[in-house]
């Protein structure tokens, strides 16, 4: 199973698959990771892809929320095609990894009722690939009374504690950080969900740097009712879900904007922008730097505005590192998993206790 075994540590080979909740493709990183005494020593990606979905995938599944249990589980059969064959495709003329750790979409989320589901059937791409599958990392912290998410604080701690915040700026933004020696972590605010959103509705599939929000004036009213939701007021551990975003931000914005405009993609940039600068400054205890990665690291109006929030300072590291970071984690919760070491940490998820989430599919 082991690629190779020095004195130095055990080398590791995982393919890291991520899908996040704005749909804008199945990010793919080949990751070699040196272990030694249980730790990680070093990490490299060796190779990254991200792979648009087809339409016909994206019309499914941004309709899933609707569907009822048979749907689902058809399209959790060709979600899991789909991985396969361009996992298939990644890997060609590739040595084979030792393992696939794949996120998954996500379905629902509602860890206050101890629901989630992430499809992308993980034993039938251990058939069609012949490799080792590990998927569904969110179910066991649920059980145990957890959030769930965010999963990739682990690899924060792991791989970027010399950063004081990590910041992701994905479908939602989310944000982790040591606080009073412990790793915390949450979800922030609606980020490239909700711009991407109002950016389809003038037929662009997102807002190029901030272009479109900068285009149009803010809302304060909008803005203001958006600031007052009641999740903004939870404190940490807490996460979101695209349910939350489709009841209780989305009716907001119609209200104002039954269609799109470019006020609407203003809005929607300075309050994620707000959110996350807000919630950085309460808890900045030095000024040191926030690693900020995800597509939204991209988007440099987003980016003025959570910095005129906080005094931290961004920082926006490689291309690698800002697109693959999330995959690279998902590689990683999957080795722990197979190794047993806990992957998801109960400071984060306020959970019962620490977990090895995952379920492993053989081929």
């Amino acid at each position: 199973m082991v690629n190779q075994h020095t004195d130095k540590g055990r080398h590791y080979r995982v393919l890291g698959l991520m899908s996040g909740t704005s749909l804008d493709g199945v990010d793919l990183a080949l990751c070699r990771f040196t272990m030694r005494n249980r730790t990680i020593t070093h990490y490299t990606i060796e190779k990254a892809h991200t792979y648009p979905y087809p339409p016909y995938l994206i019309k499914q599944l941004s309709y899933l929320l609707e569907g009822d249990d048979r749907s689902i589980e058809e399209v959790d059969i060709e979600l899991g095609k789909y991985y396969a064959a361009v996992i298939q495709d990644f890997l060609l003329n590739i040595t084979m990894p030792d393992l696939i750790a794949s996120h998954g979409h996500t379905v629902y989320h509602n860890p206050e009722i101890r629901k989630t589901l992430q499809i992308g059937n993980g034993s039938l791409i251990a058939q069609k690939t012949g490799i080792t599958v590990i998927n569904d990392f969110r179910s066991e912290d649920v059980r145990l009374g957890g959030q769930g998410a965010p999963l990739v604080p682990v690899g924060d701690e792991m791989l970027f504690s010399f950063y004081p915040f990590c910041l992701n700026l994905g479908g939602f933004a989310n944000l982790s950080f040591v606080h009073k020696g412990i790793r915390v972590a949450c979800d922030l605010a609606p980020c490239n969900m909700f711009i991407n959103n109002e950016a389809r509705m003038l037929g662009l599939p997102y807002d190029e740097g901030g272009k479109l929000a900068q285009k149009g004036d803010l809302n304060k009213l909008l803005f203001e009712e958006l600031n007052g939701l009641p999740y903004y007021r939870k404190l940490h551990p807490k996460s979101l879900g695209k349910e939350w975003f489709v009841n209780q931000v989305i009716p907001v914005v119609r209200k104002y904007y039954p269609t799109g405009h470019p006020d609407a993609i203003r809005t929607a940039t300075q309050h994620a922008g707000y959110q996350v600068g807000r919630y950085i400054e309460n808890y900045r205890e030095t000024d040191e730097a926030v690693l900020v990665t995800g597509g939204g690291a991209y988007n440099s109006y987003l980016l003025h505005h959570i910095q005129s929030v906080t005094r931290t300072r961004l920082v926006v590291p490689d291309r690698e590192t800002v697109e693959f970071k999330e995959a690279l984690v998902f590689a990683l919760l999957g080795l722990l998993r197979y190794k047993g070491i806990n992957n998801v940490y109960a400071s984060v998820t306020g959970a019962t206790r620490n977990t090895c989430s995952g379920i492993i599919h053989n081929p």
